[in-house]
């Protein structure tokens, strides 16, 4: 498969590249600074180019066969990265009839029956009220790709880790996972190339946690 992978230079989009690289992928990295990204390989193709520009990343997205995203702000403070990039990504992909997109989002701005007590009355308010700027871009960014009419699949992990890929991942389909406080940036990038396999998970946001 022909992969593009954007914000390929940070925890997720790393462990996407080497993954699917691994897996015999034909692999686009789109970055803005080649010397952050510490993988080479002849099936990997290394393009410089802004993921908040639709018409900068429209070259490194035509003809592929998924688009992967793991575009996220480099600090806690506000910022509309994820809405932007979800923008200027969508728009990319539809003028280049490129279909198929896989995002990272987050459980943290979703409350729903998925969530056990403990998540849904005390630790999501708290979050809700710290991360308010982080998760009203995030929800504006799931809009902007819910309406795209692409082939989409949103994931939405918890607090990350940088702990080693596991077989271990829980999924819940359209809601939140009970005690979902954890997953590795690995698994997350495992199941993002998971799920541009699996036609089941097109329109469809999966929660996903160790």
């Amino acid at each position: 498969m022909n992969i593009t992978v954007l914000g390929a230079t940070g925890g997720i989009g790393i462990q996407a590249v080497e993954q699917a690289l691994a897996a015999g992928h034909q692999v686009t990295a789109v970055v803005r600074d080649p010397r952050r990204l510490p993988v080479r390989s002849e099936l990997l193709d290394v393009v410089i180019a802004d993921a908040l520009d639709g018409d900068s990343i429209a070259p490194a997205i035509k003809g592929r066969d998924a688009v992967l995203s793991a575009v996220g702000p480099r600090s806690s403070g506000p910022s509309t990265v994820c809405s932007a990039a979800a923008e200027a990504i969508t728009s990319a992909m539809r003028r280049t009839s490129t279909r198929r997109l896989v995002i990272v989002s987050a459980a943290g701005p979703y409350v729903d029956a998925g969530d056990d007590p403990l998540t849904r009355y005390l630790i999501k308010p708290i979050l809700r009220r710290a991360l308010r700027d982080s998760f009203d871009d995030l929800r504006a960014a799931e809009g902007i790709v819910r309406s795209s009419e692409l082939a989409w699949t949103i994931l939405r992990p918890p607090r990350l880790t940088d702990k080693p890929a596991t077989s271990r991942v829980r999924r819940a389909y359209d809601r939140n996972l009970p005690m979902g406080i954890y997953c590795s940036r690995a698994d997350v990038a495992a199941e993002m190339l998971r799920a541009i396999a699996d036609p089941t998970t097109i329109d469809r946001s999966i929660a996903i946690a160790n």
